[in-house]
């Protein structure tokens, strides 16, 4: 029974009795009690390192590919196309923190050089 376990365990049992999410504790920092995982898909990852892009885990200092001529961070940015036609023009936008960001309501970041494409 419960009343024959060590202190500590009871504790930690307790706790985990009253806290109905899940506890995670990145490396080398306190843990979140009762705050909720961030996931991306099935997997749990730390939001103080990563961030979740296209379903998957990416460092937050990592950049991708904007058109053919810019790079932005997906943890930080969208890439954003611009227009289409004879030339490719995109647009690299901030994404605004705690709002599911999209391209046509987010601030500008920079722009990208656009090239005139020949067939």
């Amino acid at each position: 029974s419960f009343l024959s376990l060590p202190a500590p365990a009871y504790v930690s049992v307790c706790l985990l009795l009253l806290c109905p999410r899940e506890v995670i504790a990145p490396a080398g920092s306190e843990p979140w009690l009762c705050q909720p995982a961030p996931r991306c898909g099935d997997k749990i990852y730390n939001p103080l390192e990563q961030c979740c892009y296209d379903d998957a885990i990416v460092s937050l200092s990592e950049t991708r590919q904007c058109g053919p001529h810019c790079t932005f961070w997906p943890c930080f940015e969208l890439c954003c196309p611009e227009s289409f036609g004879l030339t490719n023009d995109f647009v690299v936008k901030l994404k605004v923190q705690g709002v599911n960001s999209q391209c046509h309501s987010s601030p500008i970041s920079s722009k990208c050089e656009s090239r005139r494409r020949f067939p």
